[in-house]
């Protein structure tokens, strides 16, 4: 009889079944070129061209396979949805675009000239503050904008159209939003994987990017085909393209060169020099690439000679030093924010710093603020609403807050986006994660990242000498405002921000908005 050893059976099971998986994986190599032509057969434009060549097997499956776990096996529409604008009752001049439920076709508008549609997706605060910011570039002349004013500004935000397009965006944001906090709130290696996936945007990441956007194609296609576009989320771009717009303008975001940020088939515009040769080395077309400058609001730009003397002058006063603390659209950065709060608050006390607290429009920080600050005896007032903060605003240009911690928390998301835009003017230093603040033209105390691709955004502010690089410990964090407290190292952030204003290092949303206009 022949003695079987316990352990025997159980190997014969893993060897079957890793014997199973390499050949299932090899048949999958072999099918994976037809499957990813079958996919890509219907597409407007080509990725492949784009970026050198058609993908391996290897890559061809995984585009194949993540484009089925984005969408499944549903068809893509083209046929546009009827669109409808309403004026904007935050910004004096814009209009907004949503679905027109009645059915009718096209949008109407107020003469020939088709409008300037600034394209977005409301995923996160950055896309929408940097459409906020182009939209501000336009708006008619007799507002100091760019076009004509026969030629309106549309505010074009694809979660508006409500559609089976929008709930597979809202979907996947969800998932984005949930493991940037949970990166953020584990930290270790949870963190270093996270980051690891978003600073790896390869070929494969914007042939899924691009193939997901044939899908957005209907939330685009109801708008008129001549209209310039100026996309500050690369889906936006990517659909726009695939609809058969000629004049697109893709704002490419952060300060790290990645596949699927660009856009094949349209002008992709991007903040500095070191993204700009990065996308060249990598093989973007040089006609499809260009230096354009920080995506920043006019109000801020023009604005800057005021602020930088205003913060200048507060210092030599030994005023207290104002510290705007915003939180990402993700409500990510919450650990470390709270314990900012807790190191701060003896300075805070004493009076010597200000608190501006951003809440955006995220409970769960609401309720973290106020329970750090309650912790720490932190006595603070709440401001709940646009006109509240734009009373702020203008009361802090001339007198100091009642109270040294003001907490900035709202239901609605605009007011939460806008909040810290119109507090930067006023304050004397943006505390942030390296997002699109990073290009702020304020001085910033760059605090730890959330995704690997965003250290390069602080390491852009550091070289331009209106931020400190990425701090990624609390008592770092402290010792910088200590010396923004001691030193001139504000004066000098302040100086930088004035030379780099008159070179137009902040008029990118302002160049992009001329280059549409000029492509019209």
């Amino acid at each position: 009889m022949i003695d079987i050893q316990p352990w025997a059976p159980a190997l014969t099971v893993i060897a079957s079944t890793a014997g199973t998986a390499y050949i299932s994986w090899r048949i999958a190599l072999l099918l994976a070129p037809g499957l990813y032509k079958g996919m890509i057969k219907n597409n407007a434009i080509s990725v492949d061209d784009f970026v050198g060549g058609p993908p391996s097997s290897t890559s061809a499956f995984k585009s194949w396979f993540l484009n089925r776990l984005n969408v499944g096996s549903r068809v893509a529409k083209k046929e546009g949805y009827p669109l409808k604008t309403e004026d904007s009752d935050k910004v004096p001049g814009l209009k907004v675009t949503s679905r027109n439920e009645t059915g009718k076709e096209g949008v109407a508008t107020k003469s020939d000239n088709p409008p300037v549609v600034v394209g977005t997706i409301r995923m996160g605060f950055g896309h929408h503050r940097i459409a906020y910011a182009a939209t501000s570039w336009g708006l008619g002349e007799k507002k100091g904008g760019l076009c004509k004013d026969d030629r309106e500004t549309f505010f074009h935000d694809f979660l508006n159209i409500e559609s089976e397009e929008a709930q597979l965006i809202k979907d996947m944001d969800k998932m984005y939003s949930k493991g940037s906090r949970l990166a953020s709130e584990l930290g270790g290696t949870v963190e270093k994987f996270w980051g690891s996936l978003t600073k790896s945007g390869d070929e494969d990441s914007l042939r899924c990017t691009y193939q997901f956007s044939e899908h957005m194609v209907p939330l685009i296609n109801g708008l008129d085909k001549n209209s310039p576009i100026i996309a500050s989320h690369s889906m936006v771009a990517c659909a726009a393209v695939a609809a058969g717009f000629k004049n697109v303008i893709n704002l490419v975001i952060d300060n790290h060169a990645q596949w699927f940020v660009v856009v094949p088939g349209c002008l992709n515009l991007v903040q500095g020099p070191s993204n700009y040769h990065s996308l060249l080395k990598m093989g973007v077309p040089e006609d499809q690439v260009q230096i354009a400058g920080h995506w920043i609001p006019r109000d801020l730009v023009e604005g800057i000679p005021d602020a930088s003397a205003r913060r200048t002058a507060r210092r030599k006063a030994g005023k207290p030093l104002r510290i705007i603390i915003p939180v990402g659209g993700a409500g990510a950065q919450r650990k470390f924010i709270i314990s900012l709060i807790g190191a701060l608050s003896g300075l805070v006390k004493e009076g010597k710093v200000q608190l501006f607290l951003n809440a955006g429009d995220h409970e769960h920080m609401k309720e973290a603020f106020v329970e750090a600050l309650e912790s720490n005896t932190m006595d603070y007032d709440k401001v709940i609403d646009m006109k509240g903060v734009q009373s702020f605003r203008e009361m802090a240009l001339t007198e100091e807050p009642k109270k040294n911690v003001t907490l900035f928390t709202y239901t609605d998301y605009f007011t939460a986006v806008a909040t810290t835009d119109i507090l930067c003017n006023v304050a004397d230093v943006l505390c942030c994660k390296p997002s699109e603040l990073a290009f702020y033209p304020i001085p910033k105390l760059m605090i730890r990242r959330v995704g690997d691709h965003e250290a390069y955004s602080a390491m852009r502010a550091s070289e331009l000498g209106d931020g400190t690089l990425e701090v990624r410990e609390v008592p770092e964090a402290v010792r910088y405002v200590e010396l923004f407290l001691s030193t001139k190292l504000i004066e000098t952030m302040n100086n930088s921000i004035e030379a780099n204003n008159k070179i137009g290092i902040y008029d990118g949303c302002k160049n992009a908005m001329r280059i549409a206009l000029e492509r019209a």
